[in-house]
């Protein structure tokens, strides 16, 4: 008997033969990991940490593992909308509980890396999506919102993080982009290649960190850390951002995953 032919079945194919590669869209998590600084009032998280457990010797003579130690919120990461106060009182807002099916959509990929080269604290604009959109077509509903920025690939913690006199410096999201892909074109989530989906200077910003306080008050999903970007396609990857099923978990380290077609 013949096998079916599915649509599974054909992206399996793909994947045989080099038609649709696996892109991963994840930093590496260790010691040397990146993680936000809050100003002094507020409990800070910790660095990710690891300790042996057993490695092949009297404690498993057989075995090698460890336990880790580290913030949710750390690395390459998922917030759920419970992470934020405005996002506190949906249904199913936790990392548990979110509908697996939604860590999974289409990707839009918008580029500004050349922007912020230039300008480090570049914010992205309604317009600006509303261009690329008049290039690329309508966002649709479901979809991941990627920010190409390059911002992944500074090398070291300072540079990463770019913290001066005045707090951080990183490029973002415009409150009203915000709320525009939140409300008006029904995204999945936003995700950034910097520390966290907000701006370094979003702290200052009416509201403060307006990417976090609309994103997850829509009840909506953020991706940080991401790198990789720009071996994406504007349109055409699917992306699947699951996290770890933590009960009550705000957020998670986790394996984003890119589904691209090649040329």
């Amino acid at each position: 008997m013949a096998a079916r032919v599915t649509v599974l079945s054909l992206l399996v194919e793909e994947l045989k033969n080099g038609r649709v590669k696996v892109v991963d869209l994840t930093q590496p998590l260790g010691p040397d990991t990146p993680v936000i600084d809050l100003p002094p009032m507020f409990a800070p998280s910790p660095p990710f940490s690891m300790e042996t457990i057993s490695h092949y010797d009297d404690k498993g003579p057989a075995w090698y593992w460890n336990t880790i130690h580290l913030g949710e919120h750390t690395g390459t990461h998922f917030d759920a909308p419970i992470h934020w106060v405005t996002g506190k009182d949906y249904a199913n807002n936790s990392t548990d509980t979110i509908p697996v099916s939604r860590f999974v959509g289409p990707a839009c990929v918008v580029d500004v890396s050349k922007e912020v080269a230039h300008y480090e604290d570049f914010l992205l604009t309604r317009e600006h999506v509303l261009a690329w959109e008049g290039e690329h077509g309508k966002i649709q509903p479901g979809s991941w919102f990627l920010l190409r920025t390059d911002w992944s690939k500074r090398q070291g913690r300072e540079a990463f993080l770019n913290a001066k006199a005045d707090g951080p410096h990183s490029p973002g999201l415009h409150k009203d982009c915000v709320q525009f892909l939140a409300q008006e074109r029904d995204v999945l989530g936003v995700g950034v290649e910097t520390v966290g989906t907000d701006a370094g200077q979003a702290g200052a910003f009416d509201p403060p960190f307006p990417c976090h306080t609309f994103m997850h008050g829509a009840g909506k999903f953020g991706l940080a850390s991401l790198k990789n970007l720009d071996q994406l396609p504007a349109t055409g990857a699917v992306v699947i951002a699951a996290p770890l099923k933590i009960v009550n978990g705000s957020g998670s380290p986790l394996r984003v995953l890119a589904l691209v077609p090649t040329e």
